[in-house]
């Protein structure tokens, strides 16, 4: 995460080298007559409010070494959403005491405090409920695995739920959510989406890449990212011609466009503007393979004369898709819409 660790005293300034340097992707700042004799600082000039303003865009993270109050004042102005703002951690002037004080779950700022007093030697102070409780969180959990939070409204819910003792129906494939609350919490895992709303639950708890066409205020839906779209296309194909094959494709599947992991293809299609662009658009990596790397997976629809004659491989969208899926199951096979090629295999 890249960090900002943000000094207005001498003192401060040593303290801020010391988390910079225990820190990854952090930056110290410091007014110019405290920044000597500390290697490395950037200095800056200037009211303070104007560098926190410039940064909050900038950074993941603030590590604020002054008073409480200063921060609550320089940040007000920026608070957009927990989803958006940075996780932000104040110290005292003597290291003592790291606060989480914005984004602790989903910014890292609770894992951000812990870290920071590791460092200094001091203590972390955090006041989210679910950590001072001994519990997990359903937020933290979901950073934590890379998932998506389909409502982010109804984590306070089930979060709430889970501190008032209420009994939780879990629906989880993937085995995370047993396995992260490892019996904390009144939680029941169930098999099937109805058996869990019919559970008498409080609330529940999906982790799924399958559409749910179901709008309870009790129900939080989690996306693991385990689809890989193994994408062909001609030369020039736009990124809204590639966009409209893939929604159309999941819609089919029933399945969720937030659960996409990575858009795969081959090497030589790695500059192709419009999947270059589409990849972009949604925020996923285009992954790209070599012909022989293509060739050696085993795929059920025949040789493509085209793709041979092109690159030399046999295949691009279903041998893309399932290497990027680390041997998954293949839910689309090869199919041709205009000019893309499509296949989308689920990871295990």
């Amino acid at each position: 995460m890249k960090t900002a660790v943000i000094t207005i005293t001498r003192n401060g300034a040593r303290i801020g080298a010391r988390i910079r340097n225990g820190l990854a992707e952090a930056t110290l700042f410091a007014p110019a007559r405290y920044a000597d004799g500390v290697e490395g600082t950037t200095v800056y000039t200037g009211e303070l409010k104007e560098l926190v303003a410039r940064l909050w865009p900038e950074v993941g993270g603030m590590v604020c070494i002054m008073a409480t109050g200063i921060v609550v004042r320089l940040i007000a102005p920026h608070l957009r959403a927990k989803e958006l703002d940075p996780a932000v951690v104040v110290m005292d002037d003597a290291g003592n005491y790291a606060i989480s004080l914005l984004s602790g779950h989903l910014g890292g700022a609770n894992e951000l405090a812990r870290r920071c007093a590791v460092i200094t030697g001091g203590r972390e102070v955090i006041t989210t409920a679910t950590d001072v409780n001994g519990l997990p969180s359903f937020d933290t959990l979901a950073k934590e695995e890379g998932w998506v939070i389909e409502e982010l409204s109804r984590v306070k819910l089930l979060n709430s739920l889970l501190l008032d003792d209420e009994r939780i129906a879990v629906v989880d494939p993937t085995g995370r959510v047993r396995s992260a609350f490892n019996g904390r919490g009144r939680l029941s895992f169930h098999e099937t989406f109805p058996e869990a709303l019919e559970s008498g639950a409080k609330g529940c708890l999906f982790v799924t890449n399958r559409q749910i066409h179901l709008h309870s205020e009790k129900l939080l839906v989690l996306r693991p990212k385990n689809l890989a779209i193994g994408i062909g296309c001609n030369s020039g194909t736009g990124s809204e011609e590639i966009g409209a094959t893939v929604r159309s494709a999941l819609k089919r599947l029933l399945r969720a466009p937030a659960s996409i992991r990575c858009i795969a293809t081959a090497e030589a299609k790695r500059d192709e503007p419009g999947l270059v662009d589409f990849a972009a658009s949604i925020g996923a990596p285009l992954v790209c393979y070599a012909s022989h790397e293509l060739n050696s997976v085993a795929c059920p629809s025949p040789p493509s004369p085209h793709a041979m004659a092109a690159i030399g491989a046999t295949g691009v969208a279903e041998p893309a898709a399932l290497l990027a899926s680390r041997g998954g199951n293949l839910l689309l096979k090869k199919q041709k819409s205009g000019n893309v090629t499509l296949a989308i295999a689920e990871m295990q």
